[in-house]
């Protein structure tokens, strides 16, 4: 037997997809994208993020939707590497 929102072994729950499908198309939808999570997931953006950021490490989410997946970890990786960037020039200001 199944739970909702839970997976069983390594599938993707319907959320999971829920989640790569508004990542594939957010863009479709009139408003702001924060509140379209709200709405359909019933969390706040910050918590829709984390659980994101999880979601596009699972192998099954990259052989899912390979291209949202991989477009998703190149943003990722540029917004750590700009942080760590801003942080250096912080402290080689000091």
């Amino acid at each position: 037997m199944s739970v909702p929102g839970r997976s069983v072994g390594s599938m993707l729950t319907v959320r999971d997809h829920m989640m790569l499908d508004l990542e594939a198309s957010w863009w479709k939808y009139a408003g702001a994208k924060e509140t379209h999570v709200r709405k359909w997931f019933g969390v706040s953006a910050t918590r829709y993020y984390q659980e994101l950021n999880r979601l596009i490490d699972r192998p099954e989410a990259i052989e899912a939707y390979p291209m949202v997946v991989r477009r998703l970890q190149r943003l990722r990786s540029a917004r750590r590497r700009q942080r760590g960037a801003v942080a250096a020039s912080f402290t080689s200001a000091e």
